[in-house]
């Protein structure tokens, strides 16, 4: 072997390296995003079904979604209860609800990959919403820990 290419292999190697582990990186960021995308998706739903079951005002819709999403707070989420007609309404029971709407916006998600370096220093989640028409509103009397 000529001596003048010792080092070649290193060399190579090291362009081979970065370009393996930069795709991995972004693969697994991907995945990342994807998942923080689905847990958003999925907490809205939680939160419309947490709120269709208990009484308005109950407070624990943002807990019930937290437990998916712990990084979901006050300003990321929105509850409204429709009357029967479809309007939003403040005062609704579960003898004058129509449903309920829980959306989720404003969330972002900060890169923890090189992706940071090339200027993506936080990435915005869509907004998600998920409505369901009324049912009990807390009215179960077998079950009244569901709104705990």
């Amino acid at each position: 072997m000529n001596k003048r290419q010792d080092g070649a292999t290193v060399v190579e190697f090291a362009i081979v390296a970065v370009l393996f582990f930069s795709i991995l990186l972004g693969i697994l960021e991907f995945g990342r995003v994807l998942y923080t995308w689905n847990a958003s998706a999925e907490a809205t739903r939680w939160g419309a079904r947490q709120a269709v079951v208990c009484s308005q005002g109950s407070g624990s819709v943002l807990s019930k979604m937290q437990a998916i999403m712990p990084s979901l707070t006050t300003s990321n989420v929105s509850v409204n209860w429709y009357d029967a007609n479809g309007a939003v309404s403040t005062t609704c029971d579960s003898s004058s609800c129509g449903g309920v709407a829980v959306s989720v916006t404003g969330l972002t998600i900060s890169p923890v990959s090189p992706v940071a370096w090339m200027g993506f220093s936080s990435l915005a989640v869509p907004g998600f919403s998920t409505y369901l028409p009324r049912e009990i509103m807390g009215q179960d009397p077998n079950s009244a820990s569901v709104c705990g």
